[in-house]
């Protein structure tokens, strides 16, 4: 049977994350997603893998601050 297809909301609340972490992970393209007209969408076996192998961990959520010299 095949896999279904999860929306933004969905891979969020199955990684513990906020849907603009997702956002942002797909804009650094770190994170596998596919565009479907307007919308992206998500096969948790391919996100798990990701998570697996450190995409996760090597994907920036927060841009740091920049402080004065």
């Amino acid at each position: 049977m095949a896999e279904a297809w999860l929306s933004a909301e969905e891979i969020a609340a199955h990684l513990g994350i906020t849907k603009d972490t997702v956002y942002d992970w797909i804009a650094d393209k770190a994170m596998p997603a596919h565009r479907v007209g307007r919308l992206w969408k998500f096969q948790a076996s391919e996100i798990d893998e990701w998570v697996r192998s450190g995409g996760a961990a090597q994907a920036p959520a927060d841009k740091p601050e920049e402080r004065d010299a």
